[in-house]
């Protein structure tokens, strides 16, 4: 049984480690989708690109709520009440790159 996963990349510093780990679990056969929020991408260079594209090819997607992203880099555009849907069909919601506080 395949798993729907959702990456949600918060933090511009883990967004691109976040698209690999949605490639990854892409190619473990699960549906495995990835959110770009909050933040603007660099321009990606051609690596990057083709990890979106093979994202792509495995029957998965890279979603973004920042219009920039769309426009520049390809990504779906996805608003936040759209985000709240698809976050109700996954089984698995990955925070991934979430700053903790180091406060006790």
């Amino acid at each position: 049984m395949s798993h729907k996963v959702c990456f949600m990349l918060v933090n511009k510093d883990y967004t691109l480690d976040g698209l690999r780990s949605t490639l990854g679990l892409a190619v473990e056969n699960m549906y495995s989708y990835a959110v770009v929020m909050n933040n603007e991408l660099p321009p990606l260079d051609d690596y990057n690109k083709e990890n979106i594209e093979w994202i792509r090819d495995m029957e998965s997607e890279v979603y973004s709520t920042v219009p920039a992203n769309c426009e520049n880099e390809g990504l779906v555009p996805l608003t936040l009440e759209e985000l709240g849907q698809k976050l109700r069909e996954m089984d698995i919601i990955v925070p991934y790159g979430i700053m903790r506080s180091d406060k006790s």
